[in-house]
């Protein structure tokens, strides 16, 4: 399994490079624009606002010029209409929706393609539990999902916290896909810490049964735990491994986690920085530099996820 193969083909780079130029002349084109707009309808406020001010001070009491009651509804009129003037003047950048715009056409390459923000994925309430804990606060950023390769897949950025210090359960990506095979139950491969461990037997003991790999790093860095331990030991031995290991080598950041629930899989890579960060809209756009970094990140990922969908499958179709 190489993260190259899930990289797109030179007909959908040069699909990307074509849209991305065709992007990066309407942001030009629409930088220019509020370049001259800003300042000249603030300065339009600002030249109306004086005006107005000196003609109060020409029938004004010496001592109340400036700072009289005239004078202050002026400037508090003179700040909103520069606010609003402000937002039409930065309206070409604006309708562009820099995130928006761009995102779809990096993922240009996913057939069905959607993008969405700040919503609740649809395979979020599917995802156990028992792979990040507790917590009562969820924040969802960027959402994409579509097909890849024969296979449908929802990604998106997952911020999970528990109390009101903000412990953090979960911070990064979350690569949801249909496996398969089923897992006929759920199966977690969770990073293994003291206190995580120690949860994990206080609450979810009475269901879930603790087994090995027989990788020695693997069961030092993972927790494994399921609710059917006969069928979760020979995957838990044998392509989950694989898999993860062929992760830590291609993801070497904090240890990434994976679950099976029924026909659902997850792929969770945790990290703390925005995945899909993109430059200023002020600032041109480099395909090396700005989108094939992300690019190749992704192909990691759906390479890795298409690795752990396929658990089981040998095994189901020699029975």
């Amino acid at each position: 399994m190489e993260a190259a193969d899930f990289m797109p083909d030179e007909a959908d780079i040069a699909g990307i490079k074509s849209n991305l130029a065709a992007y990066e002349a309407e942001r030009a084109s629409a930088y220019r624009q509020v370049r001259w707009r800003v300042p000249l309808f603030i300065g339009l406020v600002l030249l109306f606002v004086a005006l107005v001010a000196w003609l109060f001070n020409r029938i004004a009491d010496p001592y109340e010029r400036w700072f009289s009651t005239p004078h202050v509804l002026l400037y508090v009129v003179g700040l909103v209409a520069a606010i609003l003037l402000y937002f039409q003047a930065t309206k070409p950048m604006s309708r562009l929706q820099h995130r928006k715009t761009l995102l779809p056409i990096i993922f240009g390459f996913i057939r069905d393609m959607r993008y969405q923000h700040e919503v609740t994925p649809n395979s979020f309430d599917r995802l156990p539990r028992e792979t990040i804990g507790t917590f009562n606060t969820k924040r969802f950023d960027d959402i994409v999902s579509g097909r890849y390769e024969g296979f449908p897949f929802e990604l998106y950025e997952a911020d999970l916290r528990q109390g009101t210090g903000g412990t953090i359960a979960f911070k990064g990506i979350v690569v949801a896909f249909e496996t398969m095979v089923p897992f006929p139950g759920i199966l977690v491969a969770a990073r293994r810490t003291d206190m995580a461990v120690g949860f994990f037997r206080g609450m979810f003991a009475s269901k879930m049964q603790e087994l090995s790999c027989g990788v020695p790093e693997l069961d030092a860095a993972y927790d494994f735990r399921s609710d059917n331990i006969e069928a979760a030991q020979p995957l838990v031995s044998g392509r989950l491994a694989q898999a993860l290991t062929w992760l830590k080598e291609t993801w070497p950041d904090d240890p990434a986690r994976v679950a099976l629930n029924g026909s659902d899989g997850f792929l969770l890579l945790p990290q703390t920085r925005n995945f899909f960060e993109l430059p200023d809209i002020s600032v041109p756009l480099d395909y090396a530099k700005h989108v094939a970094p992300i690019i190749a990140d992704i192909g990691a990922m759906l390479a890795t996820a298409a690795l752990v969908r396929k658990i089981g499958a040998k095994d189901a179709a020699a029975g």
